[in-house]
C-alpha cells in the first residue's frame, strides 16, 4: 500500500465526540512509552502526524487520521502510567473500551508490545480482555531494533505462550522499527487484505 495522504480529522475526548464516519478504522493502543506515536508516524510515512514525546501518556483523546482518503488510522491512548488522576484514568479507559466494543466500523485494534521485555502482567490483561470481549486485534512488537533477534523471538513466543490459557489461536504478529522501517510494509499489507476481506 503507498500512502499519498494522511490528515488529521479530529480528536474526541468522549465516545460521542468520535466522527461519523464509514471508513474502516485501524486502531492502535500500547502501554505508555511503547514507541506508538513513532510507529504511526513511520506507517503515514509522515513526521509529526502524532506527536512523539519524552513524557509518557501525553495522548488524552482518541485521535482520527484519514489514510489515502480509504480508511482511518486511530491513535488510542496508552494504558500504564500517564501522569493523571484515578478519576481521569478510569474515564480514559471505559471511553477506550466503549470505543473498542461498540465502534461498528473498528477492523482491528494494533497492540503495540516492547519486544526488550518479557511478557508484562498490563499488557497481557488488555489482550485477555480484548479476547473476551471479542475485538479483533493484532500484535507489534515494537523497538526490535533495541533487541538481539534471539531475545525478541523469546520474548514474543512467551508471550504467546501465556495468552494460550485463554485464547484459542494466535493472534497476526508484527515486529516494527520506527528507527529501520521494519515492520512497516507488513503492517500496511494486513490493513490493505482486511480492508479487501
Amino acid at each position: 500500500m503507498k500512502i499519498q495522504s494522511a490528515i488529521f480529522e479530529r480528536g474526541a475526548v468522549n465516545f460521542d465526540g468520535c466522527p461519523e464516519s464509514k471508513l474502516p478504522e485501524f486502531a492502535f493502543i500500547g502501554r505508555s512509552n511503547v514507541g506508538k506515536s513513532s510507529l504511526l508516524n513511520l506507517l503515514a510515512d509522515k513526521d509529526g502526524l502524532a506527536r512523539v514525546s519524552g513524557n509518557p501518556g501525553r495522548t488524552r483523546e482518541i485521535n482520527f487520521f484519514t489514510i489515502n482518503g480509504t480508511w482511518s488510522l486511530v491513535d488510542l491512548p496508552g494504558y500504564g502510567y500517564a501522569k493523571v488522576s484515578k478519576a481521569d484514568r478510569a474515564r480514559f479507559q471505559e471511553f477506550i473500551a466503549t470505543y473498542l466494543i461498540e465502534r461498528e466500523n473498528l477492523f482491528c485494534a494494533f497492540v503495540l508490545i516492547d519486544s526488550r521485555h518479557p511478557p508484562q502482567r498490563i499488557d497481557l490483561e488488555f489482550v485477555q480482555w480484548l479476547v473476551e470481549a471479542a475485538v479483533p486485534f493484532a500484535l507489534v512488537f515494537t523497538k526490535a531494533e533495541k533487541t538481539r533477534a534471539s531475545a525478541l523471538g523469546k520474548n514474543v513466543t512467551l508471550f504467546l505462550d501465556a495468552m494460550k490459557d485463554w485464547s484459542e489461536g494466535e493472534p497476526a504478529v508484527f515486529t516494527s522499527s520506527a528507527k529501520t522501517g521494519e515492520g512497516r510494509r507488513e503492517i500496511l499489507a494486513f490493513i490493505e487484505a482486511a480492508m479487501q476481506g
